[in-house]
């Protein structure tokens, strides 16, 4: 007997379908630049050289302007300054102003609204700061920011007093001094080159910063925090991949946010890199009509793994001053958690963490699945919400006689 699918079932499919079709993998392709060579429209300067900068641009490019978006374009530059490639360019949507990449990207009016809670500095970086461009917040490891400008600039960067100078922060890094405080602190095993992003660099300035650091003994292994394979995959060529993998153990994490950001050229850039032997991880932030969607996060999540990148965070988005209207909620961040663990596999599960404000670190923020200790066993659920036993004492030791384990569905 033929049954009409009901509303339900229809609207299920609608969602599937959506989340099939951002899974897949597509090239933005040259759009505005069409008649741009090929040699140069794969050339990473030239993408730096063509970026959209001023609203001029912006506005030939895109009428579709909103007045909340022109009116941030118009004071991107006094606050943090706005700078897209036309390859990441090519990736928004004018016709959707919730577009997610074009939220991204794009300055808004809102960014000069602060609320009372808002900070500059909220994970207090620079009293963390020994010296000049260093930050060393946790006892083995620290962040050595390395230059203030990026290939694009994220319109909730944690960072937005530093990078482009957009603020007046002058930020002057004084690699000697930086190096020289990690080669005499022996407690120090772990470097983390950031900023802005550190693959704007030339090949022979990179490895300069990375030959440096190897050659101190108690260095056990470098990271490189970069968005460039997101905002620039032109720039990972086979030559930088080569030089990179001089220095192993080198790890690399990148910043994705959204299934769409997984273009061809993004998972073909990404492939060098892993060819070269370098793990790699991602760091997304949790923002609002972007990837605060159970849905669209695990296929975010799903996707990068196809690209052999392992999801490493998911950041509450931290307290910058001017981000309220891209910051979605920790219990949404939860519940997201909620619908990962269990429904697709480990590999694609990040840890949520708030970097907390002020300074404190990264804190874990996860679902409940303990739901106690009691003197013979420890009671906890999976995800489905049924509950289980398993037998321990309350002091951590085993049971000479197990505690009998039952399975009940929690109510």
């Amino acid at each position: 007997m033929h049954m009409t699918p009901s509303v339900r079932d229809r609207a299920d499919a609608a969602e599937a379908s959506k989340i099939d079709s951002l899974k897949a993998f597509r090239s933005p392709g040259r759009g505005f630049w069409s008649d741009v060579p090929e040699s140069d429209w794969t050339d990473w300067r030239w993408q730096l050289k063509h970026r959209i900068t001023n609203l001029a641009s912006i506005e030939r490019l895109m009428p579709t302007l909103t007045p909340e978006e022109r009116a941030g374009v118009q004071l991107a530059n006094t606050k943090l300054a706005m700078a897209i490639t036309p390859y990441f360019f090519n990736l928004i949507d004018p016709a959707d102003e919730h577009c997610p990449i074009r939220q991204q990207v794009i300055p808004r009016l809102e960014e000069t609204h602060t609320a009372p809670w808002e900070m500059s500095d909220p994970c207090g970086e620079d009293s963390h700061s020994p010296v000049p461009g260093l930050v060393h917040r946790y006892p083995d490891r620290v962040l050595f920011l390395v230059t203030d400008r990026c290939a694009a600039y994220c319109r909730y960067c944690t960072r937005s007093r530093l990078v482009s100078n957009a603020t007046g922060y002058d930020f002057h890094p004084e690699f000697d001094r930086q190096i020289d405080y990690i080669a005499r602190t022996p407690s120090i095993r772990d470097v983390l080159l950031s900023g802005g992003d550190p693959l704007l660099f030339s090949d022979e300035k990179l490895e300069y910063l990375l030959s440096r650091l190897r050659a101190i003994p108690h260095i056990e292994f470098l990271r490189i925090g970069t968005r460039i394979p997101l905002f620039l995959p032109q720039r990972i060529t086979p030559a930088l991949c080569a030089m990179l993998k001089q220095y192993h153990p080198l790890f690399l994490s990148i910043h994705s946010n959204h299934p769409r950001e997984l273009t061809t050229e993004v998972r073909d850039a990404l492939g060098r890199l892993a060819d070269a032997g370098i793990p790699l991880g991602n760091q997304s932030v949790l923002l609002k009509n972007v990837n605060d969607d159970a849905g669209v996060m695990k296929a975010h999540l799903q996707k990068l793994l196809m690209c052999r990148v392992r999801p490493y965070y998911i950041y509450q988005c931290d307290l910058i001053a001017g981000s309220s209207h891209l910051r979605a909620s920790v219990r949404q961040g939860i519940h997201i958690m909620q619908q990962l663990r269990g429904h697709t596999t480990g590999y694609a599960v990040p840890q949520f963490v708030i970097d907390a404000p002020g300074g404190g670190g990264k804190v874990p923020i996860n679902p409940e699945y303990v739901l106690s200790h009691n003197q013979d066993r420890v009671v906890f659920r999976n995800f489905e919400g049924k509950v289980f036993e398993y037998p321990e004492a309350a002091d951590g030791t085993p049971l000479a006689r197990p505690a009998q384990i039952s399975e009940t569905e929690l109510v």
